[in-house]
């Protein structure tokens, strides 16, 4: 037990040559009984721009309250965001990535150097997450991820959407599918709200990960954005802080490595986004664990697909949350003996202790899970791959329903504008491997997600007879045979810089292999002429990133 719940804050509030600091704290409205309290610093990633954090800054306001119930003091600082379901397809995709590591570094900044005792986080878009995480490893106080929640399915002419119907919409109006009319009927009911998007996309795979983890309370992952159950587990947040505070459990408690092995096992039965690979390995450094892509590859070899989720599924969160929510599933899992029940999680129990009352997911009139013994598909979709192609491995999604192998002729892109203008101009044919270079974390710069080309060729009619190859990621929304991630990317020379139109290349899911069918001579031949390019950026916050990051096999991290 933790006797001085303060240890942190009492640096600047019990100090006596610290008078200065002292005023600024009567300044904000301390009374003197404050001033022995524990500070909690509250991060809402709230801001007007985007529906996943549009209602972020109300739950905060409902998390900071439950902590000043508990006798604590909750002091509330913001953090940035951008929207990936906005910027997909723009140069502001570039920043996305690059968003995660300044989400990072605030939160660590305001909290170390306000010497707060404790954090809780309230994120809601993609890199929210992972940024949050990554700084409670790195402060490696008492912490709490509250997520924001997901959004509720639009309706359009009687048909469920969700983001990616948007996205594919394009594809649909370019082949002729649609009418303009619909088109923009399609857009306009998309997003009817709050939350984040709604399938098992990166928002709701690194919730449920999170969750698994045992970094956020029971349930966070799966209750809606708008739902009652979201503003109560606000509420009760500062009930599990205290509890954090007096045991002095910290995230370096419960971010061991068969917590990891219980998230990523969540990653693979939910059919989770290529996303979390990246987003997990730099979680794992943050706490000074050595997560690798061979963890990746051993877990979803070991592990089932059982979810029906979207984007490559039928059901959204919203659905799971109806049947019981992410610990139904964790319960049947553990149940499986697929997760470690002996997990400390953010509550002060276990995570068998968490799952003791709740009924499994398969004890319920459901057919969004199913049983181990009749999954999608036996073990993972995700599939880390090794070739000429990834002498340092890629990343793909492959649920079974594209199949398992792919041979074709190169058509290659200069990033995902040029690959647009390729749809439009209709010279992509079916049977072709579609490359698109120099968009990973340096070439980029930033790493931007293929959604948009991925939609459009998924709209088009093309996504189930070509594959994609790319040094840069993809959404969580992305479905179809793509293989992202690629390493070493363009800009490092990688061989994917150097394809050329009309090269045969061969993807190999059950092999796990992905190699360019080329002459040894010819290899060397292009690999002797290559000469790096100069970033395409000069100055700012992508430059720095572009000098900065490591590459994705690595999490694309930038304090390596």
């Amino acid at each position: 037990m933790c006797e001085s719940l303060n240890k942190y804050s009492r640096t600047l509030t019990q100090d006596p040559t610290q008078p200065a600091t002292r005023a600024m704290y009567y300044g904000i409205g301390f009374k003197k009984e404050d001033f022995d309290k524990a500070q909690i610093g509250v991060a809402s990633m709230g801001y007007d721009g985007n529906t996943c954090n549009m209602h972020l800054n109300g739950l905060s306001e409902l998390v900071k309250k439950g902590v000043n119930r508990q006798d604590l003091v909750g002091l509330m600082f913001h953090t940035i965001g951008i929207s990936d379901g906005m910027t997909n397809g723009t140069d502001g995709m570039r920043y996305s990535l690059v968003s995660r590591d300044i989400i990072a570094d605030s939160i660590e900044t305001v909290c170390a150097g306000q010497y707060y005792d404790g954090l809780i986080t309230v994120p809601g878009c993609d890199k929210n997450m992972p940024g949050s995480v990554m700084a409670m490893a790195r402060l490696n106080r008492p912490s709490i991820m509250v997520y924001g929640g997901s959004i509720e399915a639009g309706l359009y002419k009687g048909t469920d959407l969700n983001i990616v119907s948007a996205f594919e919409a394009l594809g649909n109006k370019i082949a002729g599918k649609i009418s303009g009319e619909d088109y923009e009927g399609i857009i306009k009911n998309s997003c009817p709200g709050a939350g984040a998007c709604g399938g098992m996309y990166t928002a709701n795979t690194m919730a449920s990960a999170i969750e698994a983890l045992g970094m956020s309370l029971p349930y966070s992952s799966s209750y809606p954005a708008l739902s009652r159950e979201k503003k109560e587990e606000c509420e009760q947040a500062g009930y599990y802080m205290r509890i954090l505070l007096e045991k002095d459990i910290k995230p370096s408690d419960i971010m061991t490595p068969e917590a990891f092995e219980n998230a990523l096992r969540m990653i693979m039965v939910l059919g989770g986004s290529t996303n979390a690979v990246i987003h997990f390995i730099a979680i794992a450094k943050s706490i000074g664990y050595r997560l690798t892509l061979d963890d990746f590859r051993r877990i979803s070899d070991e592990t089932p697909l059982l979810a029906d989720l979207k984007p490559s599924g039928k059901y959204l969160m919203q659905d799971l949350h109806r049947v019981g929510g992410v610990p139904a599933v964790m319960r049947y899992l553990l149940d499986e003996g697929l997760i470690h029940g002996h997990c400390l999680t953010v509550t002060g129990k276990t995570v068998a202790e968490n799952l003791a009352n709740i009924t499994s997911v398969i004890d319920r009139e459901q057919d969004i899970i199913r049983r181990v013994d009749n999954p999608i598909k036996p073990s993972g979709h995700i599939r880390i791959m090794y070739g000429n192609l990834a002498e340092k491995g890629c990343v793909a999604k492959i649920t079974g329903k594209e199949g398992s192998f792919f041979k074709g002729k190169a058509r290659v892109f200069d990033g995902e504008k040029q690959f647009i203008r390729g749809i439009e101009d209709r010279v992509i044919r079916e049977g072709d491997v579609v490359v698109i270079k120099n968009e990973g974390p340096k070439g980029a710069p930033g790493m931007p997600e293929m959604l948009k080309p991925t939609s459009a060729l998924m709209g088009s009619g093309l996504g189930k007879n070509v594959a994609l190859i790319t040094d840069g990621r993809f959404s969580g929304g992305t479905h179809g045979f793509v293989v992202g991630h690629i390493t070493p990317e363009a800009f490092d020379g990688g061989l994917i810089g150097l394809v050329k139109d009309n090269d045969l290349i061969e993807i190999d899911a059950e092999k796990n292999t992905i190699n360019l069918i080329i002459s040894e001579k010819e290899l060397q031949e292009r690999k002797t002429g290559f000469r790096q390019p100069d970033h395409k950026v000069k100055s700012g916050v992508l430059y720095k990133y572009a000098k900065l990051v490591s590459d994705a096999s690595q999490g694309c991290i930038t304090d390596f």
